[in-house]
């Protein structure tokens, strides 16, 4: 049985430095369409965004672009999408990607990447929800943020009782069967979900 029927894809809207980081968005996609999960994601047709969309559809898959309308014209709203969503702002998005995906998936990406990932982190650190969330460290990318999370942790502001459920992959292809043995555990009350060690769940 398959937990996960749809994932929502953080990651930048350029390519950045590393050929790496396009190679596993391209290889993501590919893996979605061919598992029969869809894609939820913010939109755009530029970067890593793009290409990991644009990667889904060639591979046969489904796409769900939400994109701000302000954003429509600079990041290119990939028009190919199934389904496309048009929000007045940022908050509508997110509302709408959270509510549309089973887990959560951190590619590399800038600053507003970090934001959405650190916002799903909260809100399950929080007890809001229970959706995997997975920081897909390909090539070492997020290894600072892994660090400063652990830093948190060793000075007690990342307490016992406010533990963040995260996963980590290393490896593009470990990414969706992670994310499903997390959204299985989750479904378990008697699992401790809420309260496993920073990235150790």
């Amino acid at each position: 049985m398959s937990f996960i029927k749809s994932v929502c894809v953080y990651c930048g809207s350029g390519l950045g430095r590393d050929p790496r980081h396009e190679i596993a968005a391209r290889t993501f996609g590919q893996i979605l369409a061919e598992n029969g999960v869809g894609l939820v994601y913010g939109g755009g047709g530029l970067g890593l965004m793009g290409t990991v969309a644009r990667s889904v559809l060639d591979h046969g898959g489904h796409v769900t672009a939400i994109i701000p309308e302000f954003l429509v014209r600079r990041e290119h709203m990939l028009e190919a999408a199934q389904e496309q969503i048009v929000t007045e702002d940022m908050h509508e998005r997110k509302r709408l990607m959270f509510e549309k995906a089973d887990a959560f998936v951190a590619l590399p990406g800038g600053i507003g990447t970090l934001e959405e990932l650190v916002e799903q982190l909260t809100w399950a650190q929080l007890g809001r929800h229970r959706k995997p969330i997975l920081i897909a460290n390909i090539s070492g990318y997020w290894e600072p943020l892994l660090a400063m999370l652990e830093h948190m942790t060793a000075h007690a502001f990342i307490r016992e009782s406010l533990w963040v459920p995260y996963q980590i992959a290393d490896n593009i292809e470990d990414v969706l069967p992670t994310l499903e043995r997390a959204a299985r555990d989750a479904q378990e009350p008697d699992l401790p979900y809420k309260v496993a060690p920073v990235g150790k769940m």
